[in-house]
């Protein structure tokens, strides 16, 4: 647990990310930022979610290690077209410009991590909770 609440960036970094990302209890932990990518990672409790979210100037992939939910990807915030199961295993790719959301609808907490391409959080950035997420200045679009 120790790798955790360290973000490791720009240096190089060698890491199970399957480990790291199933042990990760935060709901979201930066563990690596460079010049043009980033690594988090998440921990989604039952029922809860990411929050419809747009990144107009970068790409992001996701990949959940441990449970399941519902991706949702679109034009706009009220048009989600694209609507999802996925469970443990299953990559989501999220083109810049594209409104999505994560919701987790299973019973246990969804483990993910996200990689975004340029960085899309500040340096270091750790919430406990997406209260905490959703109350930091920095998060705010």
């Amino acid at each position: 647990m120790s790798e955790l609440r360290t973000d490791h960036g720009p240096n190089p970094y060698v890491l199970d990310i399957e480990a790291t990302t199933v042990e990760n209890e935060a709901f979201r932990d930066t563990l690596w930022t460079g010049q043009f990518l980033q690594m988090t990672v998440m921990a989604i409790p039952a029922g809860g979610e990411i929050g419809a979210e747009v990144h107009e100037d970068h790409d992001q992939f996701l990949r959940l290690e441990a449970g399941r939910g519902r991706i949702m990807i679109g034009e706009s915030e009220d048009n989600l077209d694209i609507d999802q199961e996925v469970e443990d295993d299953f990559a989501i790719f999220v083109p810049a410009g594209k409104w999505h959301n994560f919701v987790n609808e299973g019973e246990e907490t969804v483990k993910l991590y996200s990689i975004y391409a340029a960085p899309d959080h500040v340096k270091g950035t750790f919430h406990q909770t997406k209260e905490d997420a959703d109350n930091d200045p920095n998060e705010q679009d």
